[in-house]
């Protein structure tokens, strides 16, 4: 199943609500296409909402480390929001919870930029 994503803006943040699985392949590949392009397109705050995420892989994983390293160096900032409990216990196992910059709700996620 194909990771669906929507984007929108809330607040000068560009939402990205994600849906489906990040798995290796073409699902990891969309979800790095999508984020370099936001930032090529000058947009400095991302949300990665992922409310109806069903499964991550290693290679998920992988593709938000390497997405949340590739905003950072490019003065972007990566959030995440809406984790949900199985999602949030990977992160703290793979000790990747002090990486990401982590809200339980998406306006928490949009609010902290204006920190």
């Amino acid at each position: 199943m194909a990771l669906k994503m929507t984007n929108r803006e809330v607040d000068g943040v560009s939402v990205v609500a994600l849906d489906g699985r990040i798995v290796l392949g073409e699902e990891s590949n969309a979800l790095r296409e999508k984020v370099k392009g936001l930032i090529s397109a000058g947009k400095k705050k991302i949300v990665l909402n992922m409310d109806n995420v069903t499964f991550i892989d290693s290679a998920g994983l992988g593709t938000l480390v390497a997405a949340h390293h590739s905003a950072k160096s490019q003065g972007a900032g990566l959030r995440l929001c809406h984790l949900g409990s199985k999602f949030q216990e990977v992160l703290q196992i793979t000790k990747l919870m002090t990486v990401f910059d982590v809200y339980n709700t998406e306006a928490e996620a949009v609010a902290s930029f204006s920190k």
